[in-house]
């Protein structure tokens, strides 16, 4: 069972403060801190929305997987890296998520509606967890499938990349989740060289 790591600690505890406020502010949290795909000149006149919108969520169960796969994968990942690695990871992934959403999402017509949610940053601690445990087994819930890590990530990948192309299942932002593995790609491969502490690269 992994152990609760310093920044996935402070991590959860910043999302349910947030969520907290979320239900006592309502949509003023949303309209202000949201990410808005649609409005491109309301994002370039509010940059901090391409971080902010990590820390929404659309209800306690979308708040509760998220917090759960950082725990379950950041963990692990944090003992490797250092706080200060994964939090790189995590937060690149976060930005580079919201301008795929941005670019993607209008080339293939997703929707403009507000995106929140820290899924970015968690796809980025995936893949940079199967880059840096590839044989670790995951057993999936439904169906319950072992598989090795990098060969769930990469079939997660895949799939979030169909039914973003196709429009399958509405409501995601799938090209959010695409563009956070780059955020886990860039920590492996740079993280280790940013400065003493970050960590070593494995």
């Amino acid at each position: 069972m992994p152990v609760l790591t310093p920044f996935i600690r402070s991590l959860i505890l910043a999302n349910v403060v947030v969520f907290l406020l979320q239900g006592l502010l309502g949509p003023v949290l949303i309209y202000w801190f949201a990410l808005w795909p649609g409005r491109l000149t309301e994002v370039l006149t509010t940059p901090w929305t391409l971080v902010s919108y990590s820390f929404l969520h659309g209800g306690l169960m979308h708040l509760a997987f998220n917090m759960f796969a950082m725990w379950m994968f950041g963990s692990d990942l944090e003992r490797v890296w250092g706080a200060k690695r994964l939090a790189l990871g995590y937060f690149v992934g976060v930005v580079t998520g919201a301008i795929a959403q941005i670019v993607f999402g209008a080339l293939f017509g997703a929707p403009g509606a507000p995106i929140v949610g820290a899924s970015a940053g968690v796809f980025a601690v995936l893949l940079a967890y199967a880059i840096v445990f590839p044989h670790r087994t995951i057993m999936l819930l439904i169906p319950p499938i072992p598989m090795p890590a990098r060969v769930f990530v990469g079939l997660y990948a895949g799939l979030e990349l169909f039914l973003g192309v196709t429009g399958t299942q509405s409501g995601v932002a799938h090209f959010a989740h695409l563009g956070g593995l780059l955020g886990g790609w860039i920590a492996w491969r740079y993280g280790s060289s940013a400065g003493a502490g970050w960590g070593r690269r494995r």
